[in-house]
């Protein structure tokens, strides 16, 4: 069933005629975060690894009057990512926003990590990201000198235990964004990082133990994890008009986790050594 087709924050045209790629569109955050641009009067257009998902993802949106498509691809994959941005200039012939929702991390004792496994993270979330992020900005962004770049990165920003890999390469992603902001000024592309704390997405919900989720929300300091809704509403703001002045800023969205709350709890990391491979 499709959600309600008017946003609960902005007015319905706010971003009427402008072209919005989303990574990572068909499930958590991507997905909620592409209802609330089309709403909003955007084109989104995704991309992920699963093709049902996207489609699933598309329906919603048009079963409310919105407008999306997506095509199956893997950000890691250079070759995919130039074959779907071939889709979006043919088809629509300029971008406006991209957002850099598509990520991954895993949990588990920091020495048991590889470099194999580093490298499966830094691939998704560093490279990943500069790939769909340069493709955008030599395809449109800077033959149109215009454009946005919004990418969700992590908080808290002091680390995070259990999840060194992902913390290592957002901050990685974080001083990229600044640099491109430098950069690409002079081509009027903006470029924010939205550091994310925790949201109630599917995947929060399904593959990490409940006490783990209660004491996330806890130790913000409005006592609770964030909704898919209000990360969402973020975005739209980030991409429309109101946001105009914001570039190569981290923004933090966590509920105050960040601000020097306690540290990130270990007592969750298991005790058990995994065999070193």
């Amino acid at each position: 069933m499709a959600r309600n087709p008017v946003s609960e924050i902005f007015r319905p045209d706010l971003l009427a005629g402008k072209v919005c790629i989303v990574s990572g569109f068909g499930s958590g955050l991507g997905r909620a975060s592409s209802v609330e641009l089309a709403r909003l009067g955007a084109t989104v257009v995704g991309c992920g690894r699963k093709q049902d998902k996207l489609d699933s993802v598309c329906a919603e949106i048009k079963e409310m009057g919105g407008q999306a498509w997506a095509m199956s691809a893997d950000i890691r994959d250079e070759e995919q990512v130039s074959a779907f941005y071939d889709q979006v200039m043919e088809r629509e012939g300029r971008i406006d926003v991209l957002y850099n929702n598509a990520g991954g991390q895993f949990f588990g004792p920091a020495e048991d990590v590889t470099v194999k496994g580093l490298r499966t993270v830094v691939e998704l979330n560093l490279f990943g990201t500069w790939s769909m992020t340069r493709e955008a900005a030599n395809r449109a962004f800077i033959p149109q000198r215009s454009g946005r770049v919004i990418t969700i990165t992590a908080s808290p920003h002091n680390g995070i235990a259990g999840f060194m890999a992902t913390s290592a390469a957002r901050a990685a992603v974080e001083n990229m964004t600044r640099s491109l902001s430098l950069e690409w000024g002079r081509h009027n592309i903006k470029l924010c990082a939205l550091a994310a704390g925790a949201f109630e997405t599917e995947i929060v919900a399904s593959k990490y133990p409940p006490e783990m989720v209660a004491e996330w929300g806890a130790m913000t300091s409005i006592g609770r994890i964030g909704t898919m809704d209000e990360l969402a509403w973020f975005v739209a703001y980030l991409a429309s008009p109101a946001a105009e002045y914001f570039t190569g800023s981290v923004l933090t969205m966590d509920g105050g986790r960040d601000n020097g709350l306690p540290p990130s709890p270990t007592h969750f990391i298991p005790e058990e050594r995994k065999p070193r491979t």
